[in-house]
């Protein structure tokens, strides 16, 4: 199997598991990472998942050997029944995802981690956005989201040459969540999601879809459509238990419903 799958109490352990080809992305990983999410976002029961890599490396990007005749065939294209891993076709996902990352990162890892809510580097990490080096563009979001992140001056270096820059200029572009040392990334993310997991899951996916809202439809749309997320919230088990908590003194255990 190209991705391994995992849960730990309410965490879903999505692996990328092509250590021999340093996690380069084929038509089957994309497919099996693609299911991998569909079925995280299915299940009731999981409240945050948390994408790492197996080996010494997240992912050299795209194989483009395998992918090449496959580009115009829809392996990129995921209908409403499918989460498309970097967010770009298919159905929206609801829950959010935490990224590990360690080694070379490139190009559809890059955005792989741009298309997630936390993401922790470790201090090692290398990475390209090198598609203007191989006659391509970047077509998983890089083009949209690292812009937004870093900004059109700082972004641009980067996109049109397709230069390496290391954890630290990958920080201050905005493009992770924490730089930690070599070798620490997972237990950080997966502390993270554990944290994430232990709230209100109702609440956390609230925030989530109006923050998604800002992102596609603009701040002046998401900030008129944030009172209709509320009715159903206030009036849900987790924010009586959320108070109950709070009065009591004690940590909340929350159920989602």
């Amino acid at each position: 199997m190209r991705i391994t799958y995992e849960t730990e109490g309410h965490i879903c352990l999505i692996g990328l598991n092509r250590p021999d080809k340093r996690n380069a992305f084929d038509s089957h990983m994309i497919a099996q990472l693609s299911d991998a999410l569909t079925r995280y976002e299915a299940d009731s029961e999981l409240r945050c998942a948390l994408i790492f890599a197996h080996g010494e490396h997240f992912t050299a990007g795209l194989d483009l050997m395998e992918l090449q005749d496959k580009l115009d065939k829809g392996v990129f294209n995921f209908d409403e029944s499918q989460i498309d891993p970097w967010g770009i076709s298919g159905k929206m996902r609801t829950k959010p995802i935490v990224v590990a990352v360690q080694g070379t990162c490139f190009t559809a890892g890059i955005e792989l981690m741009l298309n997630a809510d936390v993401v922790v580097a470790s201090s090692d990490c290398n990475f390209a956005q090198m598609e203007v080096q191989r006659g391509i563009m970047p077509f998983g979001g890089a083009t949209v989201r690292f812009v937004a992140a870093a900004g059109w001056q700082k972004a641009m270096p980067y996109l049109l040459t397709g230069k390496a820059f290391d954890a630290e200029t990958a920080d201050k572009l905005n493009l992770v969540s924490e730089v930690v040392a070599t070798g620490k990334q997972y237990d950080r993310a997966l502390e993270i999601a554990i944290e994430i997991s232990k709230a209100a899951p109702l609440g956390v996916q609230g925030v989530l879809a109006s923050a998604q809202d800002g992102v596609r439809n603009g701040a002046t749309s998401a900030l008129a459509n944030v009172h209709s997320f509320l009715p159903s919230l206030f009036h849900s088990e987790d924010a009586k238990e959320g108070v109950m908590a709070m009065v009591e003194r004690r940590e909340a255990k929350f159920k989602g419903r």
